[in-house]
């Protein structure tokens, strides 16, 4: 049987990168997948081509930082689905530069997306996820909510946050069979990762540095954290709740 038979997920930032790689694989393992995010072009396509390979997928708009937005998207989905069993927490934005020069407006963009769209996101999900009998909240961290780096004064920040809101809401919904967990990777070769490469002013010289930087040699790949991903919201993981889990090549492990 499938992992996520008869399961409906929810996914965010779901039209590129590691969004799509978990809406594939978890169409691949049996769960009805929700894609959402501003941009519909990329959604649609990927909805396309879940649907070509006999799963079930449908796109819906949503701006993560936007309540209104966040309620109606998920309204959306359980009136097309009739529940939702999985949140996956995966729109973000990165911003390569430390404090002294974080602009006002640069700080506000990044924690809006990363940590209040979490939030929104997750805040409203619970009335869903009740109705359902529980379920996974799946948020994407990062290996910065853990530890910190030079020159993401902004990101190191939004993604603590994640770690701790995923505690935090672990403890809370534990007793309404609400599990919350947080994947948190160092660098993937997505859209958002490769930026903060090329923003180095030598990028070929920056991928090199940051693949030595993991003891496994490689950058990860979108299909690294979609495979997590999978565990987190199957049935495997029913004792896992107020996980941050490092996904990182052994990065931390030093």
């Amino acid at each position: 049987m499938p992992r996520l038979d008869n399961k409906i997920a929810f996914i965010t930032g779901a039209g590129t990168g590691i969004g799509r790689a978990c809406a594939e694989y978890f169409a691949r393992e049996g769960a009805a997948v929700a894609l959402a995010s501003r941009r519909m072009g990329p959604l649609e396509e990927v909805a396309r081509t879940i649907s070509g390979a006999g799963g079930q997928a449908m796109a819906v708009g949503c701006d993560v930082t936007q309540r209104l937005a966040v309620e109606q998207a998920l309204a959306a989905v359980e009136a097309q689905f009739g529940k939702i069993n999985v949140v996956v927490n995966n729109a973000g934005a990165v911003l390569v530069a430390d404090a002294g020069h974080t602009s006002d407006g640069d700080w506000d963009r990044i924690i809006a997306t990363n940590l209040t769209g979490t939030f929104l996101v997750s805040r409203a999900a619970l009335a869903v996820l009740r109705r359902s009998g529980g379920g996974s909240i799946v948020n994407i961290g990062s290996i910065l909510g853990v530890v910190g780096r030079k020159d993401r004064a902004a990101y190191c920040a939004s993604k603590g946050g994640v770690t701790l809101l995923t505690k935090a809401m672990a403890l809370d919904h534990a007793h309404e069979n609400i599990r919350v967990n947080c994947i948190c990777p160092t660098i993937v070769d997505t859209d958002l990762g490769r930026g903060s490469i090329t923003a180095a002013p030598d990028a070929a010289d920056e991928r090199k540095k940051r693949e030595l930087e993991i003891p496994l040699g490689r950058i990860g790949r979108p299909e690294d954290v979609a495979h997590l991903a999978v565990y987190l919201a199957s049935d495997e993981s029913s004792w896992v709740t107020g996980a941050a889990l490092p996904l990182d090549g052994g990065l931390t492990a030093y």
